[in-house]
C-alpha cells in the first residue's frame, strides 16, 4: 500500500487548512441545496392508505401522530428478502442502526416512521432483537408503488394541513447513506431545520439556533434556555458551522 508522506506540524496544519476551505464550500452547497427543497412544489396525495401498526389499522394521516410532517423510510423486511425472517435486508438495518434519538425531530414537529410488507408480529420481534425504538408499519396496499419504494429503499417526505397530506421531497438509493441524523432529517423537509439562519420562505416557522436544543429526555420541560445560548445568540457567529 502506498501511503502518504509524513510531514512536520506545520505541514500537517496547512494540507488540513486547505481542506478545511472546500469541506466549508461543501457545507454551504449542502445549505443551499436544502433551502432550494424548502421551495419545490408540493404534491397532494389525493389516495387513501392504509398501514397496520401496534394498534391496528391507520392511515398515512395517523402516521403523522399530530405532528406536521412526515419522515417515512421503507425497508425491506418480508419473505422475500435475504435475512428473513431472522433480519430485515441488510442495507435497511444499516440505515435503521443510524437512526438518532427521535424526541429532537418531534420537537421540530417532525415524525419519523419506517414500513416494511412483514406482518406486525415479525416487525417488533426484530426490533426487539435489534434494540430499535422507531415506529415501523406495515404497508397493506399500493403505497410503496406509488411512492417509488418497491423495488428499492427510499425515504419520503410529507407535510400536511389539516387533514390534507402533500408529499414534499424523495431521498433514495445512496441519498439514503446521508440519513439517519436529526439534522439530514430535517434538511429534507419542507420545513427544514426552522432556525433563523436558514433561507427560508417568508413566513416559515423558525427559532434562534440552539435555543430549541434539549436533552432528549427534557423537551417537555419549560425551563428557559441557558445564558451560554443566550451569549451564542449576542455573539457574531449567527449560523452554526
Amino acid at each position: 500500500m502506498k501511503t502518504p508522506p509524513i510531514v512536520s506540524p506545520q505541514e500537517w496544519e496547512a494540507a488540513r487548512q486547505e481542506l478545511l476551505g472546500e469541506e466549508k464550500q461543501l457545507t454551504r452547497a449542502r445549505d443551499a441545496l436544502a433551502a432550494k427543497r424548502r421551495r419545490m412544489p408540493w404534491l397532494a396525495v389525493e389516495k387513501e392508505y392504509a398501514f397496520e401498526g401496534p394498534e391496528g389499522r391507520v392511515s398515512l394521516l395517523d402516521l403523522f401522530q399530530g405532528r406536521r410532517q412526515l419522515i417515512l423510510y421503507r425497508a425491506f423486511f418480508e419473505p422475500v428478502v435475504y435475512g428473513w425472517p431472522d433480519h430485515a435486508c441488510r442495507g435497511c438495518s444499516m440505515v435503521a442502526d443510524h437512526v438518532g434519538h427521535l424526541a429532537h425531530l418531534n420537537a421540530r414537529d417532525t415524525t419519523l416512521v419506517f414500513a416494511s410488507r412483514a406482518p406486525q408480529q415479525e416487525i417488533e420481534r426484530v426490533k426487539a432483537r435489534m434494540g430499535w425504538t422507531m415506529p415501523w408499519y406495515t404497508i397493506t396496499d399500493d403505497f410503496d408503488a406509488d411512492f417509488g419504494v418497491d423495488e428499492w429503499h427510499g425515504t419520503n417526505a410529507f407535510i400536511r394541513d389539516g387533514d390534507r397530506v402533500c408529499r414534499t421531497y424523495f431521498i433514495n438509493a445512496r441519498g439514503d447513506e446521508a440519513l439517519g441524523s436529526t439534522w439530514s432529517y430535517l434538511d429534507m423537509t419542507a420545513l427544514g431545520r426552522q432556525e433563523e439562519w436558514e433561507d427560508s420562505p417568508e413566513g416559515y416557522p423558525q427559532t434562534p439556533p440552539y435555543e430549541w436544543w434539549n436533552w432528549h429526555d427534557a423537551y417537555d420541560d419549560a425551563a428557559p434556555a441557558p445564558e451560554w445560548v443566550a451569549q451564542t445568540q449576542r455573539g457574531t457567529q449567527a449560523q452554526p458551522g
